[in-house]
């Protein structure tokens, strides 16, 4: 850490500059310390905890660092959860991780020539460490020229990802934030987590349910008899939040492994949750379920084993779909004989599970990966179509959830005031002119890669046509679009395309090497914040506190975005005049207001942020008999839902009038663009990528959890056993995974926990090409989305299809090269 001079500190305060926050007081002297204080800021914590322990938190949870000698040593969980968490350890992997962006990075031809800067060496080119006033200056510089050649059109700053947890150090919304002032720019809508069903929801039950809050816990374990996880691992996935992790829906599910209720798990891979909780596995092959869901449908029907009342009072549409169940509009019967060809499991399963869905109080609780597939959008509408002819919607215990496996959905909600956070600009002190100004030309997130490569080009999306602009400058921060996209090689294709890519980072991901300036960003451990835990409880408000020295030459996006604000002349309106204690000294006010009219006593932010523990609330007995749908069951009349009807909408018209082949307008089974039921496949096998257990997406893919599931040092595919031995394949192996858009390696895991004929290789493994910035070039690393298809689930969602595609894999015998991408590229 470098001394401050009293000069220093008071020149820097004469700029607006938060030094106490920005930079710990660790090394500084007294006369530095008393030069700050007197300037009318009040230190609340001055130095860093050298030797102790300190409360942070992340996605994974709120967070006990224990701190030796100045640095992090290990972390732990700071609340008592039943359930453990390793991802709970990963704060010393994450601070001293020797993939970290130490310094201010240039690519060598940009830097050459930022008019002519060879976007096709992206990748390969070397890295040339400038100092942050130079990058600072000169991403002002090519951004300014950007505006001036191409408008804000040109301009994408809808960067996504699951950015680093806090209130204030949100790069996304500091970065749009900062963008809206400049000069506006290009942006994008959905998400790849539920592109599909939060359009197609709205349409059917009036809000983008995947969401939403679930009927509690308290209520499926005191009223549900059979509970059918569809498509979801929660043991997995409920280990991260989007907020801080309060770990209650591990804690739950524990709870109902020793409920002795009838727990089914539908998936073509027996999950960690399957096993955990002692689940029936029942596996159709992939991309089947509406078929599956339909033949259930039918035999209800036919059995007249359905609630009509359900559907006559609370819903719209049933006659034209059961039209359709019946065969009546096509032909087609969608009995369970038909659904079982399809689907793969027997007519006679699909029958008695029509029979157990209607004659128990059954909650169906879905994931979100079924709707991450070509025709997602039925894939929801099915279901909830299924549970209105069982008819238990809005009962304690029935119906369906769609996220009881993200967030801890489910969870009570504490009565707490809610921590403010920064947002896109306070209309009010500036005028409104700026904000958002590039929405009018946002996009559908998962049509990146067609975006850049089509500028012109106008699609069809939700009713309403989008022409794509012309993006020539990229600015992302807080994620990993290179993985996290599907089609790599596709994507890098169109990575090239921008003149200018400024990414801010941590670590040398696989989206940093492909940039053309990169700036060394803080993790959420070398600075300070404030968030809630609990995405639905608002069970906490976390101190966030810094643990130790910013490494390297890491600043905080805060930082970067005021530096870059002063270049464009709009600090004051940046920054608000506040430092980042200042910040979150305002956000937890604006709690502590709620708080005296919610009846909630909180100490002020001082005795908080000195307390060093999560400020916990109450759980009221209303929250813990929560149901959804409840008070629409009781009156829907005075309680419609958001549906043009007001009703759960199993036909839609407006869909009807949009015409999309694609989109019908009721739950229909739609042949998939790859599926194992094809004729004439292009390859062998299908591809499941699911999440993995041991990192969130391409998080913590760096640290040493990767020891305990890296097989061959490479990413895990798992296979079945029978299909294995007809391969020549064996627990160990590297095999070579490829179709028409690519190939990688990865390390053979045989099992009898999965399909006959599916193989699954989990996303977010980083993308690390055998020859640099070589399009097409085999992934030494396993990442799935090398193989995963490009194209919209249809013209109403474009959401990503990640789970439809089609792979070959055989034993590896070529020349084995190490993986590098946990290496500092070259010059860096």
């Amino acid at each position: 850490m470098n001394m401050l001079s009293r000069r220093q500190v008071l020149q820097a305060m004469g700029k607006g500059l938060a030094i106490f926050a920005l930079v710990p007081f660790v090394g500084c002297d007294n006369e530095s310390k008393k030069a700050v204080i007197e300037s009318g800021v009040k230190s609340f914590s001055e130095n860093l905890v050298f030797d102790g322990e300190v409360i942070t938190g992340a996605h994974w949870g709120v967070l006990k660092a224990k701190i030796k000698d100045g640095k992090v040593v290990s972390s732990s969980n700071a609340l008592k959860n039943s359930v453990s968490n390793p991802l709970h350890s990963t704060i010393p992997d994450l601070i001293y991780a020797p993939t970290r962006v130490k310094y201010p990075m240039v690519r060598k031809s940009y830097l050459e020539n930022p008019a002519n800067p060879k976007p096709e060496l992206r990748g390969s080119d070397e890295w040339v460490k400038v100092s942050y006033e130079d990058a600072i200056k000169l991403i002002a510089k090519e951004l300014k020229a950007t505006y001036k050649q191409k408008g804000k059109e040109g301009v994408f700053a809808g960067s996504y990802g699951w950015k680093s947890s806090g209130n204030l150090h949100n790069a996304r919304i500091l970065l749009q934030r900062f963008m809206g002032m400049a000069g506006g720019y290009v942006g994008v809508s959905g998400d790849y987590s539920t592109g599909a069903s939060q359009v197609i929801m709205p349409y059917v039950v009036g809000s983008i349910e995947v969401y939403e809050q679930q009927t509690s816990f308290s209520s499926v374990l005191n009223n549900t008899q059979v509970i059918v996880i569809w498509g979801a691992d929660p043991m997995i996935t409920l280990r991260n939040a989007w907020t801080l992790n309060e770990g209650t829906g591990l804690d739950f599910f524990e709870q109902l492994k020793k409920s002795g209720k009838h727990i089914i798990s539908i998936d073509p891979v027996r999950n960690m949750s399957c096993d955990y909780l002692g689940a029936e596995w029942i596996a159709p092959l992939p991309n089947t379920d509406v078929a599956l869901m339909l033949g259930i449908m039918h035999t209800m029907l036919k059995t007249n084993q359905y609630d009509k009342g359900f559907l006559e009072d609370y819903t719209t549409g049933f006659e034209q779909f059961k039209s359709y169940l019946l065969g009546e509009s096509d032909g087609i019967a969608k009995d369970a004989t038909w659904a079982s060809k399809i689907c793969g499991i027997p007519a006679q399963k699909i029958e008695s599970l029509a029979k157990l869905f209607f004659t128990n109080r059954t909650m169906l609780m879905s994931g979100w990966g079924m709707q991450r597939a070509h025709h997602g959008e039925q894939t929801h509408w099915a279901l909830v179509t299924l549970a209105c002819m069982i008819g238990q919607i809005g009962l304690p215990g029935g119906g369906f959830g769609l996220s009881y496996h993200y967030s801890n959905g489910g969870s009570p909600t504490a009565t707490a005031p809610v921590v403010g956070g920064i947002n896109l600009g306070n209309a009010e002190s500036g005028g409104a002119e700026w904000l958002m100004q590039g929405s009018a030309h946002n996009f559908p997130l998962a049509r990146i890669s067609d975006a850049l490569l089509n500028p012109g080009k106008t699609i069809q999306h939700n009713g309403k046509n989008i022409t794509y602009t012309d993006i020539d400058f990229i600015y992302w921060a807080g994620g990993n679009p290179l993985v996290h996209h599907q089609d790599t090689n596709t994507f890098i294709k169109a990575w090239r395309k921008p003149r200018t890519i400024v990414v801010n980072e941590i670590y040398w991901t696989p989206t940093a090497r492909l940039a053309d300036i990169v700036l060394p960003i803080t993790t959420s451990y070398e600075r300070n914040d404030i968030s809630m835990s609990g995405d639905y409880s608002n069970l906490h408000i976390v101190p966030m506190k810094q643990l130790v020295e910013k490494q390297f030459e890491s600043v905080d996006d805060y930082k970067v975005f005021c530096d870059l604000a002063k270049e464009f002349g709009i600090y004051d309106k940046f920054s608000e005049g506040k430092s980042e204690m200042q910040w979150l000294k305002e956000f937890y006010d604006q709690a502590l207001k709620q708080a005296q009219g919610l009846m909630v006593t909180m100490p002020d932010f001082e005795s908080f942020w000195e307390a060093n523990e999560p400020l916990k609330f109450e759980i009221p007995s209303e929250s813990e008999e929560f149901v959804r749908y409840a008070e629409f069951r009781e009156d829907p009349i005075l309680n419609p839902l958001g549906t043009d009807s007001g009703l759960i909408e199993i036909y839609s018209q407006k869909i009807a009038s949009y015409n999309y082949a694609d989109c019908p307008p009721h739950p229909t089974w739609l042949e998939p663009i790859e599926w194992l039921g094809m004729e004439n496949k292009p390859a062998e096998f299908a591809l499941i990528t699911s999440h993995p257990a041991l990192r969130l997406h391409s998080q913590c893919a760096n640290t040493s959890l990767r020891k305990d599931y890296a097989i061959a040092d490479k990413e895990p595919i798992w296979i079945n056993t029978k299909d294995a031995a007809n391969k020549g394949i064996k627990t160990g192996d590297v095999v070579k995974v490829s179709n028409k858009r690519g190939s990688v390696l990865a390390g053979a895991f045989v099992t009898d926990a999965i399909k006959q004929g599916v193989v699954r290789l989990c996303e977010g493994a980083w993308y690390d090409p055998e020859v640099k910035g070589q399009i097409g070039s085999t992934c030494k690393n396993g990442s799935a989305n090398v193989l995963t298809i490009d194209l919209p689930t249809s013209p109403l969602a474009n959401g990503n299809i990640a789970h439809t595609g089609l792979v070959n894999i055989e034993k590896f015998s070529g020349e084995l090269k190490d993986v590098c991408v946990f290496e500092a590229p070259q010059g860096a």
